[in-house]
């Protein structure tokens, strides 16, 4: 049985539905998906619900308000994790928390 998960990350030029790409060695199958701010993330996990996926993790641009935001948006279905970092060097050393709200 195949493991399906994804991994969301945040660039302020993403598109979901262009920058996304799948790597499968067979036992683990991970999407990425790129996304604008939390309001898209909380799309994009929607719809990962529906294909399958059980995890999900949140690269460090997201805060602990996005994390719970990701897991409000799949109600629990899915489990979600984060890479930590509290201020990320690609969003200006600042929290998603702060940029997204």
């Amino acid at each position: 049985m195949t493991l399906k998960a994804a991994f969301i990350f945040v660039s302020a030029q993403a598109v979901p539905e262009t920058h996304r790409a799948l790597v499968n060695t067979g036992d683990v199958e991970v999407t990425t998906i790129a996304v604008k701010n939390y309001a898209q993330a909380e799309a994009v996990a929607k719809s990962l619900l529906a294909e399958g996926i059980i995890a999900i993790e949140l690269c460090a641009g997201f805060g602990t308000e996005g994390l719970a935001r990701i897991k409000q948006a799949v109600q629990n279905k899915i489990a979600v994790g984060a890479v930590r970092f509290d201020f990320h060097p690609g969003l200006g050393f600042k929290s998603g928390d702060e940029l997204f709200r």
